[in-house]
């Protein structure tokens, strides 16, 4: 007997690869779930032609229609819940939300950041790293809580930094592993290996560490 699918609700500010990575997992059958509504507050975004090209239903709210974030964030939570998602997944949506809004969504709200969290919190996280003179760089998903890219860890990946490298070629390293471990974290709460309780990421029954599951190429549980 096959696992239901789960709902889930995307939201995008960019291009949308990540959505791509998504689409292709659960098209593919490899994620239980269904992605009902791709919401964008760019109209011009690329992912929403992803989204077009995949069938999918999609949604634009631009916040420069609104006079505060809070204003916003209530007209996106109204478009949101008409779909009631059993997870809400960030790829690339380039909002600070609101303490209400993630309240709202709280333990069914995911965020992918590159960088090896809790490191490099915010933007520019390549160069940062680079800067820092770091050996290796990476990518984190996290369950999205009030705090900026503060949500407790459930997947990392690493990727080393070569001699010479720059934030382009860097981020270029960090994006081949993200499409990899966003669906796979995705797979794990539509399977409900995973979930968030007390502030931290619960799997498989068992509290995960700090940073999170480590991802290796070719994991594909």
């Amino acid at each position: 007997m096959s696992q239901p699918e789960i709902s889930i609700v995307v939201l995008i500010s960019g291009s949308g690869s990540n959505l791509q990575a998504i689409i292709d997992a659960t098209q593919s059958g490899s994620i239980p779930a269904r992605i009902d509504a791709v919401i964008c507050n760019k109209e011009d975004a690329f992912g929403l032609t992803r989204a077009a090209n995949a069938g999918l239903v999609t949604k634009v709210i631009s916040h420069k229609d609104y006079d505060s974030r809070e204003h916003f964030d209530q007209a996106l939570q109204e478009i949101i819940d008409q779909f009631s998602p059993d997870l809400l997944v960030l790829a690339g949506f380039m909002r600070i939300l609101t303490p209400e809004f993630v309240k709202h969504y709280s333990g069914r709200m995911l965020n992918i950041h590159p960088s090896l969290l809790p490191k490099y919190r915010g933007l520019n996280t390549h160069q940062r790293a680079i800067d820092a003179g770091e050996a290796e760089h990476g990518v984190t998903v996290h369950f999205v809580t009030e705090e900026l890219d503060g949500g407790p860890n459930v997947l990392q990946a690493r990727v080393p930094i070569s001699e010479g490298e720059t934030a382009e070629s860097l981020a270029g390293k960090v994006l081949v592993q993200e499409h990899q471990i966003y669906p796979r974290a995705i797979k794990w709460f539509a399977q409900g290996r995973l979930k968030m309780e007390a502030n931290q990421a619960i799997f498989d029954h068992k509290t995960l560490p700090e940073s999170g599951e480590q991802h290796q190429d070719g994991a594909n549980s």
